[in-house]
């Protein structure tokens, strides 16, 4: 009973303060405002991202958003049959300044969350010697009509929904390359940008798995939106 009673008196409260919350949390804190992809990380920006996987609408309108603003330019290739449907992709070209090796299809969640990341990483980093800003991003793909590690049997990949994207390589503007597959342990500073970088992506998609997860992945960071925040 006194479970039963406090569970009332939070509901209660959260609905007293609801208006309050709207009118004076800041955007990004407020779980009451829309989603903005240059929101910082945060429970509350998870939280949203988790939402959009439910609301194709309020998806678009927030990768809308992000093409008024030149942070990303997209099209929409309407829906694809087959063997792996897929209902409203869309195929990432290029995120404002940042170039990428090929666009690619993503799932829209898919879509926000690689925007998300871009913005996080694109204006360099703390490491000495690899503070130039992001200018280009080597993929090996999203879509993928395939099951999960190429099986002839199992469950699908995240690439057969396009809920994937496979990063190989970044370039940066001062013309500096760093491989994954090449520099994710030496030398010391581009091993550096590369675990921060693959530290930054955790807060975003539902798994990133990198080198250290196994030998099918030393060559690329998989970022992908199942499960929730496992990052290996």
């Amino acid at each position: 009973m006194k479970f039963l009673l406090t569970v009332i008196v939070i509901i209660l409260a959260a609905w007293l303060a609801m208006p309050w919350i709207k009118q004076h949390l800041p955007a990004e804190y407020n779980p009451f405002t829309p989603l903005s992809v240059t929101d910082p990380a945060s429970f509350i920006t998870r939280y949203k991202l988790r939402q959009l996987d439910g609301d194709p609408q309020a998806c678009l309108a927030v990768m809308e958003r992000a093409r008024a603003a030149g942070l990303v330019t997209f099209s929409r290739p309407g829906k694809m049959a087959g063997n792996c449907p897929l209902d409203n992709p869309l195929r990432l070209q290029r995120f404002g300044a940042v170039t990428l090796s090929s666009s690619f299809l993503a799932s829209c969640p898919m879509a926000v969350s690689s925007v998300m990341f871009v913005q996080r990483v694109k204006n360099g980093s703390g490491v000495p010697g690899m503070t130039s800003p992001l200018a280009r991003i080597d993929h090996l793909g999203s879509y993928a009509c395939r099951n999960i590690y190429h099986r002839a049997e199992g469950r699908l990949s995240e690439h057969a929904t396009a809920d994937a994207w496979d990063i190989a390589g970044f370039q940066l503007k001062n013309g500096q390359r760093i491989s994954v597959l090449r520099h994710w342990q030496q030398p010391e500073e581009k091993a550096a940008w590369l675990h921060q970088a693959f530290q930054q992506s955790c807060d975003y998609f539902g798994n990133s798995l990198g080198p250290d997860y196994n030998a099918a992945h030393a060559n690329h960071f998989h970022l992908g939106m199942r499960g929730f925040g496992l990052c290996r």
